[in-house]
Order: C-alpha cells, then sequence, then structure tokens
C-alpha cells in the first residue's frame, strides 16, 4: 500500500492515458463499422437505382410504383427519389417530423452532407446515357444508434477517469490524515518511554534526594533518548548518511536501554540477548536502530502474559546480516503476515499500524534489505526476520 500511495501520481496519468487511449480506439472502431454500413448501403440503394432506371426505360410508372411501395417499403433507411433539379419526387422511411416540402429539402441536404446522392441514368441507342434524376438516402437506424453510441461510450469513460482520479484522490487525501494522525501517535509511542523514565526519576529524587548522583546518570540518557528521537524523525524523508559502525554494539545499546526501562512501561517482560559481537555494517545507524527498536517494541506490546519473553539474535552468514526478534505474545494470522508492514493495518486494537510500516520502509528502501514473518502462531508467538 504504501507503494502504491507513493505512485498515486503515475496511476492517475495512467488512467488518463488509457482513457483517451480508449477514447480513440473506441471512436475508431465506431467509425468503421459506420463506413463499412454505408458502403452496404450505398451498394443497396445503387442496385434500387438500376432497378428504378431499367422501369423508367420502360415507361411503367405501375412498375415505378410497385418498386417504391414494396421493394424500397423493406428498406430501413431514408430513401428520397429526385429530378434533376434536386426536387423531391417520392420518398419512403423519412422521420416523422419530416412533412412538409421544405422539411424534406432540408433533410435531403442533411443526409447529402455524408451520402454523396446516386444518379439515376439510363442508356438510349439514340442519345446515349441520360440523367432523370437522383436518389437520396439517410443513414440506416443502427448507423444512428453506433454514431449515438460513441457519444455514450465517451460519456462513460470519462466518468470512469474521473470516478478514478476522485477515488484516487479520496485514498490519497484520507492516507494523509491517516499518517499524519499517526505519525502523531508514533512519536508519542517512541517519546513514552524515556519521559515515562523520567518522570520515575524525579518521583524516586524527591523520595530519595540522597541519591541524586545515582540518578543523574539515568536522567541524562534518557534524555540523550528524546534527542535521539527527535533527530530520528528529522532524518525520515531526507538523504540518509550512512557509516560504518557495529551493529552488534548498537544492538546491545537497545536492549540494554529497553531492558531498565521496561518496568515504566508496566510491562513483565525478559528480553534475551543472543548477539554474536564485531558484526560491522554499512548503514544509517539512527534510522536502522530505530526500526530494530520498533520491531522489539512491537514484540513487548503483543505479549499479555505474566512469562513474557523476547529474544532479540544476531548473526552473520557470508555477506548477509540477520537479526531475528522472537516473542511469546498472541501471534499474527497467516493472512495478515504482510499486511502487518502495511501503513494503517495494525492488530492492536488502539493501534495506527505505523511501527512496523516505518521499520519495513527504513529495512527495504532505505538499505536495500528485507523484514519478514519467519513463523507466528498463537501458542508460540512470532519471529520476524531482517536481513541486509
Amino acid at each position: 500500500m504504501m507503494k502504491l500511495y507513493r505512485h498515486t501520481g503515475n496511476i492517475k496519468a495512467g488512467l488518463f492515458i488509457l482513457g483517451i487511449i480508449l477514447i480513440i480506439g473506441l471512436l475508431a472502431y465506431t467509425q468503421i463499422l459506420v463506413d463499412q454500413l454505408r458502403k452496404d448501403n450505398r451498394s443497396i440503394v445503387r442496385l434500387y437505382a438500376g432497378l428504378i432506371a431499367n422501369v423508367v426505360q420502360e415507361e411503367n410508372d405501375t412498375n415505378l410504383n410497385y418498386i417504391f411501395e414494396n421493394i424500397i417499403q423493406k428498406v430501413k433507411f431514408p430513401l428520397i427519389q429526385t429530378d434533376t433539379e434536386h426536387i423531391p419526387q417520392m420518398w419512403k422511411n423519412l422521420p416523422g417530423s419530416v412533412v412538409t416540402k421544405k422539411q424534406i429539402i432540408r433533410f435531403m441536404k442533411a443526409t447529402d452532407s455524408h451520402n454523396i446522392p446516386i444518379p439515376l441514368t439510363y442508356k438510349d441507342k439514340t442519345v446515349g446515357e441520360i440523367n432523370f434524376g437522383f436518389l437520396h438516402y439517410g443513414d440506416s437506424g443502427i448507423v444512428q444508434k453506433l454514431k449515438l453510441w460513441s457519444y455514450v461510450e465517451i460519456v462513460a469513460i470519462g466518468l470512469f477517469i474521473f470516478l478514478g482520479f476522485s477515488g484516487f484522490s479520496f485514498i490519497r487525501n484520507n492516507e494523509k490524515k491517516h499518517i499524519w494522525v499517526g505519525m502523531a501517535r508514533e512519536t508519542a509511542h517512541q517519546l513514552g518511554t524515556p519521559v515515562s523514565a523520567l518522570m520515575g526519576w524525579v518521583d524516586w529524587l524527591k523520595e530519595h534526594p540522597e541519591k541524586i548522583d545515582e540518578i543523574i546518570p539515568e536522567m541524562e540518557v534518557d534524555l540523550q533518548r528524546l534527542e535521539q528521537i527527535g533527530r530520528r524523525f528529522s532524518k525520515m524523508g531526507s538523504k540518509s548518511d550512512f557509516e560504518e559502525f557495529d551493529l552488534s554494539q548498537r544492538i546491545e545499546r537497545i536492549v540494554d536501554y529497553l531492558t531498565r526501562r521496561l518496568p515504566s512501561l508496566g510491562k513483565k517482560v525478559e528480553l534475551r540477548n543472543d548477539i554474536h559481537p564485531g558484526i560491522i555494517i554499512w548503514a544509517n545507524g539512527s534510522l536502522l536502530a530505530w526500526s530494530i527498536e520498533n520491531i522489539i517494541r512491537n514484540g513487548i506490546d503483543a505479549i499479555e502474559r505474566e512469562d513474557g519473553m523476547v529474544s532479540i539474535s544476531l548473526r552473520q552468514y557470508d555477506d548477509e546480516i540477520r537479526i531475528r526478534i522472537k516473542d511469546n505474545g498472541r501471534g499474527i494470522p497467516k493472512k495478515d503476515w504482510k499486511n502487518i508492514f502495511r501503513p494503517g493495518f495494525s492488530t492492536k486494537q488502539a493501534g495506527w499500524g505505523l511501527g512496523l510500516s516505518l521499520s519495513s520502509r527504513i529495512i527495504e528502501d532505505i538499505h536495500g534489505g528485507q523484514l519478514k514473518v519467519l513463523e507466528s502462531s498463537y501458542e508460540a508467538g512470532t519471529i520476524l526476520e531482517i536481513s541486509l
């Protein structure tokens, strides 16, 4: 979902281009069908013109009336026979609104704009070819419906594009709102541990002022923690500064800090450290530490039992570094193994679903690694693995 959100502009452009292609394609295909039907109609009119010419040549008005009353009656498009001056003489299948001679002439001129009249001619042995009038014809009902349908298609595609744009704009604005609120909650979540610890030290100082020398170093650690959290948030979205550092020591400091602050979080959880020493990495130390801490804290939050346990292991295999965080919490349903890294998704009732999403982005997008659920069940808890 995060990738979809970041590429919303491209999706909108794709929808617009697809809509234009569909409109052009449908219009072109409709025009091909219309041209073909008009071609077929013209062939039929030529045939009728030949029949009329033969009848006129025989000077048989009865046959001419028969052709118009019976044969041409079966034609599904308008037909107007005129003299050489284009004055209507006979007509069939005209719209009900076309009644008077003026209306017929106006209608005839409109049909001539896209259907060229067919001359009525016959050959006389002495004079040669004689033109005695024209056959004017309009579009059939199918052609008219096709022309109308093309406009309906354009409106439908335009509506589809509009709904697509509106839908993605709504999703984007909704996600923006959700993410801003979620970021605020995540900030509060990050600040919660050092702030709670500082409040605890203040209360302890009030009761034991003589131990100020022991407490001040601990308070300094929490203040440094607050400063570090501020730096982490300021680096989100900016170019990442990579450095070479000892990942083993960095993770040990995270575990040590959280272990000493667990009582202030109201959690009876044991943090187990299984970290191989001396593992060096080239990465953004601040952001990577943040993502690892997020995952550990997420494991702590998932534990509701009295004998809670979160273990952190660090190993290096050739060129790959693997970090595994295992908890004995409530587990994650298999159908949600990928969803937990989607912004806005949370298995916690009051969660905003940004902690693991941010961790995933830091690990995968910034460091080119992978964060995945290795195992999870209700009885055994969850194992998340980071590969770098």
